[in-house]
């Protein structure tokens, strides 16, 4: 399947690093133009110039600010003022004892990991609708239907995204704009890894922590290993394209048949 993205634009929030990362590199080797975006402009910057490095494509830029904050997204949007593809990737995780975290805490992720979507959504959506085609993904996660005990805040986020997913995906209906959550399993990355080392034995070798870390914490997972972020890529490049166009309001799986059911 030749997917070619020439003539789009994309924006991938959160793509400095690990699985926003991966899908922005995705895009861009599809031909897509894609906007990097992070929180810091110097770090935006590094990854621009190591995707045109790695890719061999010129087709990155930067799109920094912190979409957490109002500032932040007017940053953006006044730079990026229309867009075909949306990936909302920002999120921060972390593990605690579910008794203790503290309100603050439970609106920080809220407003991380499902605002800073809302926001961009309603930025861009309307443009999509009008011009008769866009392509909306929220980088979703199995926790959000198998709530992890260590950090239910995070999982709670998650669940709440696929709700926002399939309400803007009517918002769209009939309006050539898809609207859909990826839901990624447990991914290698480098936030991942220290969280791994957090559950286990720091001490442990890489394999072997990811072996114990996913037969302790994530035994059900078929894959029986943590996800590359390319593989999540993958299928976030098929879901920009004219080859998914039948795919709206879905909750689709990367998971490495981490969630334990037929259906979503």
């Amino acid at each position: 399947m030749l997917i070619d993205l020439s003539g789009r634009t994309a924006l991938v929030t959160g793509s400095t690093q690990g699985i926003g990362r991966a899908i922005a590199a995705g895009l861009g080797r599809s031909g897509a133009r894609v906007g990097v975006n992070g929180r810091r402009p110097e770090a935006v910057e590094r990854a621009v110039a190591e995707l045109r490095e790695e890719t061999g494509r010129d087709g990155f830029f930067a799109a920094p600010g912190d979409l957490a904050a109002d500032e932040g997204v007017a940053l953006l949007t006044g730079a990026l003022p229309d867009l075909d593809i949306l990936v909302n990737n920002l999120g921060v995780f972390g593990a605690a004892p579910a008794l203790e975290i503290p309100d603050d805490e439970w609106r920080r992720y809220f407003e991380v990991n499902v605002l800073a979507a809302v926001r961009m959504i309603r930025t861009y959506l309307p443009g999509m609708k009008e011009r008769g085609w866009g392509r909306v993904m929220n980088v979703a996660s199995d926790s959000a239907v198998v709530i992890p005990a260590e950090m239910i805040h995070y999982g709670m986020t998650k669940t709440a995204l696929l709700a926002v997913t399939r309400g803007f995906a009517k918002e769209a209906a009939g309006s050539g704009v898809t609207v859909n959550s990826l839901i990624a399993g447990p991914t290698h990355t480098g936030g991942v890894e220290d969280f791994v080392y957090s559950l286990v034995d720091p001490g442990l070798p890489w394999e072997e922590a990811q072996r114990v870390f996913m037969a302790e914490h994530r035994p059900q997972s078929l894959l029986r290993r943590l996800i590359e972020p390319e593989e999540i890529a993958h299928m976030a490049v098929y879901l920009g394209s004219d080859f998914a166009t039948a795919t709206t309001g879905a909750a689709v799986r990367v998971d490495g048949g981490y969630v334990d059911a037929i259906l979503p």
